[in-house]
């Protein structure tokens, strides 16, 4: 019995340690093929970097107003008797808005011409018998008076009667007709908008920081999203002389050429003043930069020589960048990197230092200082 229990013991050793050579072999196998193997490359879209000079501006949000802009009102009490304008219409300073009823005026007019035309007689007459010594200088004085308050009586009628004639100050764009015929306005009623808006302002602020790199007479580039596409040009014209105590920002004010009067008054807009200078800078595109708390980066690619295959390959090097400013797509390089480096310039997430690499930009994306998405 005793021997048949160590002949099955042997049998099972003999078993488990053929099961334990197989095992260690295949694990051998495996280690030495994941030794010799060669992960393929990663695909990536690259750039080399250029220098570059970039205009420097001041940017701000603004809002457009009227060079001149007014709500034409009734200067006297009256009946609209007829209306000379359109609503939106164009008009020339002077031109006739809006006859107010003067019938009544009038009649006082006449009136005050017959009793004018009186006393220039009686004041002709006076003179001629004041000549003669057959009336005193008191009643010739007294004829004189007379005759100027008749004529006062007259220039003021005549007055009233002009102001019931209701013309453009100005020449600009009508907005909305408010009144209609027949209408009796006050004084001060409201008749209808009239704005200039060839040329126009723009009025904006910028920190007090930037206070001392503002002059009149610097050029401004304005957008806005209700023409897109379109890039208005204009000059500053006016820096307040004091910060607002709030907000610790100063107001400027711009006059932009605005032929096809694009720009309205109340328009929400954005405004660059360029600066005189410009800026040498060596921009990447951002999405070429890995941003970490410890320190922002780039992924260079760098040509080698394999040396078991002889063959040239494009090996990753990561390399910590100081940036600078950003413009549209792309941010300044300010150390870090070199004229003439080619660096990865999309999905640098995934990417790591010594990691081989083959570069295809048929994908890329066109990067852009002054992109203008399409809207979604």
């Amino acid at each position: 019995m005793l021997k048949k229990l160590l002949f099955a013991a042997i049998g099972v050793a003999i078993v488990v340690g053929a099961l334990v050579y197989a095992k260690f072999g295949q694990f051998g196998a495996m280690g030495e093929a994941a030794k010799n193997m060669v992960q393929p490359p990663e695909t990536v879209t690259a750039m080399t970097v250029d220098k570059a000079t970039w205009e420097q501006a001041i940017a701000a949000t603004a809002t457009v107003s009227a060079v001149q802009g007014v709500t034409v009102s009734a200067e006297a009490n009256g009946r609209v008797e007829r209306i000379a304008f359109e609503s939106g219409a164009v008009v020339e300073k002077g031109d006739m808005l809006v006859q107010l009823d003067t019938a009544s005026e009038n009649a006082q007019l006449a009136s005050a011409e017959a009793t004018a035309a009186l006393a220039r007689a009686d004041v002709t007459r006076a003179r001629e018998l004041g000549k003669k010594n057959m009336v005193s200088r008191e009643a010739v004085d007294s004829a004189e008076a007379k005759f100027k308050e008749t004529a006062a009586q007259v220039d003021n009628m005549r007055a009233l009667i002009a102001k019931k004639t209701v013309r453009a100050p100005f020449a600009g764009h009508l907005g909305l007709r408010l009144v209609n015929l027949g209408q009796i306005l006050r004084e001060g009623d409201p008749i209808v908008s009239l704005q200039t808006l060839d040329p126009i302002h723009v009025d904006f602020s910028v920190p007090q920081q930037q206070i001392l790199q503002l002059k009149p007479g610097m050029s401004v580039r304005v957008t806005t999203d209700a023409a897109p596409g379109d890039i208005f040009s204009g000059e500053v014209i006016a820096v307040n002389p004091e910060v607002d105590p709030v907000t610790r920002n100063v107001r400027v004010r711009a006059l932009v050429v605005n032929p096809e009067e694009k720009l309205r008054s109340g328009m929400f807009a954005q405004v660059e003043v360029l600066q005189p200078d410009r800026q040498s800078v060596l921009p990447v595109v951002a999405t070429a930069v890995l941003y970490a708390p410890f320190g922002d980066s780039v992924f260079v690619v760098e040509k080698h020589q394999d040396e078991k295959t002889g063959e040239s390959e494009q090996l990753l090097r990561q390399q910590f960048v100081q940036l600078g400013r950003a413009r549209g797509d792309f941010v300044d390089v300010v150390d870090g990197l070199k004229a003439g480096e080619t660096v990865v310039t999309s999905g640098v997430f995934k990417l790591r230092s010594g990691m081989q690499v083959v570069v295809d930009n048929t994908l890329a994306p066109n990067a852009s200082l002054d992109p203008h998405p399409p809207e979604s």
